[in-house]
């Protein structure tokens, strides 16, 4: 480290210090140059920060990197100059890592920013898994990221099994009463005669049975994250009382005289349409615009099939069941394929029946569900037009990066591909959009290639 460097130190450290979540900044060898208080209380060990590789105090942490075979985002950032979002798992938790390149008077890239936000053990074990490095995805952990630091009201929208008390827990991780309570309120679950009694709490004798006083998941909440998963459910009745106690920070219990205040960060998820039932007049408006501050709506899981090996992999490996069981890839072709309308938790279904009927070490096509074993011809996308000459991509005779080979397979398959950009996004098992994304990236590439 140069003595310039070590002069700026104490300057980058007060800046980094500016991010509530745990913030580093990495040199082109992996070494931390600078850490904010938050890095240095996740990942401090008593001895100094500055000079040691990030993937070392990450996999010292807890949080595996490049040993545990995780894609290293700082390596692609190097290549190619762009942010970079991604998620590892580790026996401490989740991490997900957003990586900026920094650079200098020549638009060189000489640092890189990483900022993390830590989900865990605990919290990813009871929480659907969601992992993955789509365009979807990223867009989703982009909001997160944003949003997270603030006080604002998040909204999060999608259909059931998407994974929305995790991504509850990742903006409370990520946010400036993180180490408070995470409470969160099941509103389907609760009937209407109950429902405010465990919000609010109640007195002793305020109804028969109400022995003693309660403490409400509302007060349990103080100076942290109250959770309300599908508020969409929470009766009519009561939503004016829950208005009222998020304009004021101030509730009563069943039974009780005496404001008492809560102050905590407010996270709400539904999969219904709040918007058309404002409309029909079965749900307040007044309650719906003091919810939607800042809404983000989590992708179908047909809307990031590309996201299927990494989610696959992470679900077999917390299904007990499963212990030493691998995909075969015919069998990981047909779950690319399908739509899946129960998402995340539909594809957890598939893998532990799977996991149940497999004998060996691999999961095969015939182990799971008749209807995935023979999915129509436009599921599995048109006959090939390209003859079986054209089989393979040209040019690969030696082993080269990844993204190297994406982008060689991508321009391949643009100009060997005579059906349109919709078949052709079917039979790459990704989305139509994450395809134009890739394409689109790819034709930059190409044109940043031939300026320079």
């Amino acid at each position: 480290m140069t003595d310039l460097l070590k002069q700026l130190r104490p300057e980058m450290t007060s800046l980094l210090n500016c991010f509530s979540a745990p913030a580093v900044l990495l040199c082109a060898d992996y070494a931390v140059l600078a850490a904010n208080q938050a890095y240095r209380r996740v990942f401090g060990d008593g001895k100094p920060l500055q000079g040691r590789l990030c993937y070392e105090i990450m996999a010292e942490a807890g949080y595996t990197c490049r040993q545990g075979g995780n894609h290293c985002p700082l390596d692609t950032c190097q290549r190619f100059g762009t942010d970079q979002h991604v998620v590892h798992s580790g026996t401490s938790g989740s991490a997900q890592i957003d990586l900026y390149p920094i650079r200098n008077d020549n638009a060189e890239v000489v640092y890189f920013l990483e900022l993390l936000i830590l989900i865990p053990q605990s919290v990813v074990q009871s929480a659907p898994v969601m992992v993955g490095n789509s365009f979807a995805w990223q867009d989703v952990t982009t909001l997160i990221r944003r949003v997270a630091p603030s006080e604002a009201a998040v909204l999060l929208l999608g259909e059931s099994g998407t994974g929305k008390e995790l991504a509850a827990a990742a903006v409370h991780q990520g946010s400036r009463v993180r180490n408070g309570p995470f409470v969160a309120v099941d509103c389907s679950g609760l009937p209407e005669t109950l429902f405010e009694s465990e919000l609010f709490g109640h007195e002793k004798g305020a109804f028969t049975g109400a022995h003693s006083r309660k403490i409400g998941l509302v007060e349990a909440a103080n100076s942290g994250t109250l959770f309300l998963d599908e508020v969409g459910d929470i009766p009519l009745s009561l939503q004016v009382k829950l208005l009222r106690l998020l304009e004021t920070g101030y509730f009563r219990r069943v039974g009780g005289v005496e404001p008492i205040r809560s102050r905590f960060r407010l996270i709400s998820a539904t999969h219904r349409p709040l918007e058309r039932m404002v409309a029909e007049e079965r749900f307040r408006q007044d309650l719906y615009y003091r919810l939607n501050t800042f809404p983000i709506v989590l992708p179908a899981l047909r809307e990031r099939l590309e996201d299927i090996p990494l989610l696959a992999e992470a679900i077999l490996q917390r299904l007990s069941v499963a212990k030493g069981l691998h995909l075969h890839a015919d069998t990981l072709d047909l779950l690319r394929c399908y739509d899946y309308p129960g998402n995340i938790r539909e594809l957890r279904n598939i893998l532990e029946r799977a996991a149940l009927l497999a004998d060996d070490v691999w999961i095969l096509p015939a182990h799971l569900p008749a209807n995935l074993q023979h999915l129509p011809e436009h599921k599995l996308g048109p006959a090939n037009p390209v003859s079986a000459k054209q089989s393979s991509v040209p040019g690969i005779e030696e082993i080269i990066p990844l993204a190297d080979l994406e982008e060689q397979y991508l321009r391949w398959a643009r100009r060997s591909y005579s059906g349109d950009r919709r078949s052709l996004a079917q039979r790459l098992g990704v989305s139509e959009r994450t395809l134009y994304r890739k394409l689109d990236a790819l034709r930059s590439n190409t044109e940043h290639a031939v300026e320079s």
